[in-house]
């Protein structure tokens, strides 16, 4: 099976989010994914909180990598922090604290390994069980990924 992976250094710095958002649309619509496809909002928006919460929380660079293939994609974002994620529970007219609620709720999986000094935090979104991939589809593809 043929993987394409591609990455983008992002620093520590929360305007980096909104340069990561961009870098991920122009990668989506060059693999075919349209920027109209639900499939796309949904991972731009996972590529906002995963990476929002490297920079904020960490303050330190990432890299964030999309890999296509298996009939999904999965995100990854590396730091070089050693905490683990920690999902917190917001309460009522709090401004934060529901990221990884986020990601759980709209990736179709996730979770988080250690990687050299660091950690990766990822998600996998399977084509064929976003939101609007028409009837007829089946409910979930398991991608087998390849690690490049």
């Amino acid at each position: 099976m043929q993987v394409l992976q591609v990455q983008l250094e992002v620093g520590p710095d929360p305007a980096e989010v909104g340069r990561a958002r961009r870098w991920a649309r122009k990668r989506l619509a060059g693999s075919g994914i349209g920027d109209d496809e639900p499939l796309a909002e949904t991972l731009v928006l996972l590529i906002s909180e995963l990476v929002t919460n490297a920079v904020v929380h960490t303050g330190c660079p990432a890299v964030l990598r999309m890999l296509f293939g298996g009939g999904g994609v999965r995100v990854e974002v590396a730091d070089t922090s050693d905490r683990p994620p920690r999902p917190r529970r917001a309460e009522g007219e709090d401004t934060n604290g529901r990221g990884l609620e986020l990601v759980d709720g709209l990736a179709d999986r996730w979770g988080w390994q250690r990687e050299g000094a660091g950690k990766s935090i990822w998600c996998e979104v399977d084509r064929a069980a976003a939101p609007g991939a028409g009837p007829g589809q089946p409910d979930r593809v398991s991608p087998s990924w390849v690690r490049c």
